[in-house]
């Protein structure tokens, strides 16, 4: 039958925020009602008549609660087929109830890991009689509304209460799948939680918070972006963000994790490469010199910065069409001041950990690895050459390394006094890569006198480091490696050039 009417129903929950009134409008139609624990004791103090499960099964609730309707009788009421002759008359002979309506949620999980709790109170959160009513009520969707989250009691309420408790094949069919979303992600979240100690070659991923995007990376593509916005930023302005706005924000966020830590630092941002990038004593300076280093690009671009935007920035700011801004905070001024363009996103970046594993989807199936989380510093370096970097060249290299970790390969980049003065990003050849920076800093007026080379892979000849010292460069970083390293080596041993190697390849593809 498509269309049908509830006569009784189980409900079983843990989080009863919302449910008085469901529970009110089964009373007022009629619907009898059977419950447990402690939903029954919060529908008796409503002054609502309730069965006790314990009367329907003649069995208490058992072993400290890990026991109360894992019975024949309640999954004989759930699991019959109303069209069925056989199971109609075993329901008479065993005297089972039949229920229409199964109102169940489970043990918090995810929220008891998240909270530090002892690994015991993670066990006893893990349901069992609830997770098996669920699946059950959904498995039976022709016969039984399942309904498994608090977030969808409004949308019962209005259902029950339009049709007088009647519901369709069609609305039973579409909580099922909610139910069937419910239970799967909660099994992925206790098996993810297992395998952190065993590791199997597994991989499990659950989002159940999906959020459509105006369109993928081009308007005739459909885009969804699944996670927890909200757990990483807050945001305070402007229009709803892009997929590609969300893959900028994303590879700006991991960038700007390299200079946490750092002086005040400012970095832009287009198609997922820096095209600007500076630290400087005050985030002003920061700004106009990163801006600098690219200001035609910079034109609708993600701006970051690593401490609070004041006001003298935020005017500056403001005179350049961007995208997004992305700050730990702003002064309040400041914000006055960014808020003048409607469509301007203003993101505050929450002190949070970012993920560990990268997961893309390749060929049929998916790759995953580790994140690069390894940042060169000064302890990393091996000295190859004769010269010695200065502690300044040292400071550059260090900055030019972390950009380039977060450039797309082929990679070259330039930098002087911690400032990116321009870098060849995604090329085919290494050569390539180097003379399109060399090409690009020319042409915003940068003096590659004294410069620095970072490359995110080593140099299998010398011509790279022979182009860049035709251009001024005086010092290179560079991972090391190949069988070739010595004539790199010898080139700079014999124009008087600092190389070093961090024995760290960065390839980001």
């Amino acid at each position: 039958m498509s269309t049908k009417k509830a006569t009784s129903a189980l409900i079983s929950v843990f989080h009863k925020d919302g449910l008085e009134p469901i529970v009110k409008k089964f009373n007022d139609l009629g619907i009898t009602i059977y419950s447990t624990g402690g939903t029954e004791k919060f529908i008796k103090d409503l002054g609502i008549d309730v069965v006790p499960v314990e009367e329907v099964t003649s069995y208490p609730s058992i072993l400290g609660g890990r026991v109360k309707t894992l019975h024949p009788k309640v999954f004989g009421g759930i699991l019959n087929r109303q069209d069925h002759e056989g199971d109609i008359a075993q329901l008479e002979e065993f005297e089972i109830p039949q229920l229409d309506i199964v109102i169940v949620d489970l043990y918090p999980f995810e929220k008891t890991v998240a909270s530090g709790a002892s690994e015991q109170d993670i066990i006893e959160k893990i349901d069992i009689g609830g997770i098996s009513l669920i699946r059950a009520a959904a498995k039976n969707y022709k016969d039984v509304l399942c309904v498994s989250s608090m977030e969808d009691y409004g949308e019962v309420l209005d259902i029950i209460s339009s049709g007088k408790g009647t519901t369709t094949m069609e609305e039973r069919r579409k909580f099922a799948t909610k139910a069937f979303n419910v239970s799967s992600h909660y099994d992925t979240a206790i098996f993810n939680y297992f395998n952190q100690k065993h590791n199997e070659p597994v991989l499990k991923i659950s989002e159940t918070k999906g959020q459509p995007l105006r369109y993928g990376e081009n308007p005739h593509q459909k885009g969804l972006f699944f996670g927890d916005f909200d757990a990483i930023f807050t945001k305070l302005h402007g229009k709803e963000l892009s997929y590609n706005n969300l893959l900028d924000v994303d590879a700006a966020v991991n960038l700007m994790n390299e200079f946490r830590n750092d002086a005040p630092t400012f970095a832009i941002l287009k198609h997922n490469n820096a095209c600007g990038l500076a630290t400087r004593t005050t985030i002003l300076q920061a700004y106009v010199d990163a801006l600098a280093g690219d200001p035609v690009s910079a034109f609708g671009g993600i701006l970051i910065s690593n401490v609070e935007i004041d006001k003298p920035t935020a005017e500056e700011i403001h005179t350049l069409f961007c995208e997004v801004v992305i700050a730990p905070s702003y002064s309040k001024e400041a914000l006055e001041v960014l808020k003048g363009k409607k469509n301007r996103i203003i993101l505050i970046l929450k002190e949070v950990d970012l993920p560990d594993t990268l997961v893309r989807t390749c060929l049929n199936g998916i790759l995953v690895q580790d994140k690069d989380q390894k940042t060169d510093s000064v302890d990393d370096l091996n000295y190859v050459t004769n010269k010695k970097p200065s502690s300044k060249e040292l400071e550059d290299l260090i900055f030019a390394s972390k950009l380039c970790k977060h450039t797309k390969s082929n990679t070259i980049v330039l930098a002087k006094n911690k400032q990116l003065c321009a870098s060849g990003t995604g090329q085919t050849s290494r050569v390539d890569a180097l003379n399109q920076a060399i090409h690009k800093a020319k042409s915003f007026h940068f003096d590659l006198n004294g410069a620095v080379m970072a490359s995110d892979a080593f140099f299998p000849f010398p011509d790279c480091v022979e182009i860049a010292h035709k251009s001024g460069i005086t010092c290179v970083i560079q991972p090391g490696g190949s069988i070739k390293d010595q004539l790199s080596i010898d080139y700079c041993d014999k124009n008087n050039i600092a190389m070093v190697m961090t024995g760290t390849r960065h390839f980001k593809h």
